[in-house]
This record gives C-alpha cells, sequence and structure tokens, in this order.
C-alpha cells in the first residue's frame, strides 16, 4: 500500500537565513523585502508589491502602533503608502499569512500571531518565539523516527 504523503502534511514552514547587508536596512520597503523572504512569505524572484504591502501594515500596527487592525485602517495605510490595494486582494495575503501560522485574527481585527509568553508587541520577543512550537514539534517527530529506524534491522 502506498502512501499520500500529501495528506501527511499537517504544515509547512519556510525559514530563510538571508545575509543582512546594509543595503537591505538603507530603505522600509527593502528592509519589507527582506524580511517577507525571510519568513517565507514572498518567494526569491517574486515581485508581488501587494503581499509586502500587506506585511508592512502588519509591522506599522503591532510594533509601531501597538494596536490590531481591521481591513479597513490596513487597507488606509497601503494605499497612502504604497498603491491602491482592493480588499479582496489584502484578505487573500491575510489568509495565506493566517495558513503559514504568521498572522491570526479575532472579532475582525489581524495581528501577527501571539508569543506564548512576553509582550506580543515587542519585535524581539514576537520573532524568538514566531517558529518556537512548530520546530519543537517536528524535532520530536524527527527523533521519535529516528528511534523507530533504530530499532528495525537492515532490509533490502
Amino acid at each position: 500500500m502506498e502512501l499520500n504523503e500529501s495528506e501527511l502534511i499537517e504544515k509547512e514552514i519556510t525559514i530563510r537565513n538571508i545575509r543582512l547587508t546594509k543595503e537591505v536596512l538603507e530603505t522600509r520597503r527593502s528592509s519589507i523585502r527582506w524580511l517577507a523572504l525571510s519568513l517565507g512569505v514572498l518567494n526569491p524572484g517574486e515581485s508581488r508589491l501587494s503581499s509586502l504591502a500587506v506585511l508592512d501594515s502588519l509591522i506599522h500596527f503591532q510594533f509601531v502602533k501597538n494596536v490590531d487592525p481591521d481591513v479597513r485602517m490596513m487597507t488606509d495605510y497601503i494605499n497612502a503608502n504604497w498603491e491602491e490595494i482592493n480588499e479582496k486582494t489584502l484578505r487573500y495575503h491575510l489568509l495565506r499569512m493566517k495558513k503559514m501560522g504568521l498572522v491570526e485574527n479575532s472579532n475582525g481585527r489581524f495581528c501577527f500571531s501571539k508569543p506564548s509568553i512576553g509582550d506580543r508587541f515587542d519585535a524581539a520577543t514576537w520573532s524568538s518565539t514566531l517558529f518556537q512550537s512548530d520546530i519543537k514539534d517536528v524535532s520530536q517527530k524527527i527523533s521519535e523516527v529516528i528511534i523507530s529506524i533504530k530499532s528495525r534491522e537492515v532490509t533490502r
């Protein structure tokens, strides 16, 4: 019997360790792009500005204003600082980030996923705990599989 591996995937996590050069930090947009690439929101070579604009609006509201924005607030911010975005596109990117585990929402307001402990409006706390539980879960499963493999004879 063959397994359908795609049905076994519970969640995919993309994190990239990208060099942080002085050019990256020169402008807000280049910093947002670097962050989007690091978090897997954007793939290398991709040029969708709308996903960058949504990420930027979340950063603005959570880490600068310390509030959870609704769709209207985010739309106004993006339209003023990037280019016009329609609600459908904004919601598409929020849903995609939610499926990635980066964003959550409640009562029509959105925020980055809350850390298990600490101040969620603190960037260092948020980033240090972002994938912690996912990595622990994957590590435990890897260990379990290796232990299972060790207990079996090699067969051809």
